[in-house]
């Protein structure tokens, strides 16, 4: 199958979408982008933005390239980072451990995003339940990086993200990886799975005190879903938790979380573009 017209019709696109500044953001989470680092928006002025970045990666034939873009899994449009060269992921959460972001915020804080989306941030607790409730299946990513440089992932499949009358509850369906399964799996006593969402100001936990209040050499638990407390915590800012992946003696210095569509195939782009390759 040629392709070299469905490609250059795809590559003038995103060459479009990148020169595109001149409409004002009409995101809802705008406040995640300092005002000088709006023009890094790569779709700003899309009329009409895709759900999600996997989208977006389609809407370009497999051209866009990792960085912040207008996405809209609801009503209104938001900004959020996109994981393009890994697939078309859309981050979620990026710690970096003894990093200068607070992760010890509010309920209101963790449910609307905090952070700097080209940097440590949380997308918000309301958009990561707009993006996981469909149309469709989502699978949540995580990724994982210790002192030495050594790189552990995994997925859960599928993930949902309940509404705010429910605490954000968070539901997770089967894992892969080569990172332990600190999340559904009971090893010790702690089930993240089916928990709802403590922040230092709602405490939602099953503990007798409130989990994200509990403190490692003076610093904070900081939001999770929190059972007993936690054998995993990718938000706590001074020592990242997952089981015995990352925790006080082996120490991991960044994690992220991601979210993308269940179903969905890599689109290959051949040098010579005689064929498309799924």
């Amino acid at each position: 199958m040629q392709c070299s017209g469905m490609w250059a019709v795809a590559a003038a696109l995103v060459i479009c979408l990148m020169r595109v500044h001149t409409e004002p953001l009409v995101a809802e989470n705008t406040h995640l982008l300092t005002s000088e680092k709006h023009k890094i928006v790569l779709n700003q002025g899309m009329k009409d933005p895709p759900r999600d970045c996997f989208g977006m990666l389609m809407v370009s034939g497999g051209q866009a390239r990792d960085g912040v873009y207008l996405i809209q899994p609801d009503e209104y449009p938001i900004l959020a980072y996109c994981a393009m060269q890994e697939g078309g992921w859309t981050v979620v959460q990026h710690i970096t451990v003894n990093g200068t972001v607070d992760f010890d915020r509010t309920w209101v804080e963790y449910k609307q995003g905090f952070g700097t989306l080209t940097g440590d941030h949380w997308l918000g607790n309301e958009h990561l339940h707009h993006l996981t409730r469909g149309p469709g299946r989502y699978r949540l990513g995580i990724k994982l990086v210790d002192e030495d440089g050594v790189t552990k992932t995994g997925e859960y499949d599928p993930v949902m993200v309940e509404d705010e009358r429910s605490g954000f509850r968070l539901r997770l369906g089967l894992f892969q990886g080569s990172a332990l399964d600190a999340l559904t799996q009971d090893t010790e006593n702690y089930l993240h799975d089916n928990q709802r969402f403590t922040t230092k100001d709602r405490d939602n936990d099953n503990y007798f005190q409130n989990c994200a209040k509990l403190e490692f050499q003076g610093v904070a638990g900081g939001g999770w879903w929190y059972d007993a407390c936690a054998g995993a915590n990718l938000n706590r800012r001074n020592v990242i938790y997952w089981q015995k992946d990352c925790n006080k003696e082996h120490l991991c210095k960044y994690a992220w979380m991601m979210v993308k569509p269940s179903d969905t195939v890599k689109v290959v782009h051949t040098g010579d573009c005689k064929k498309d390759e799924l």
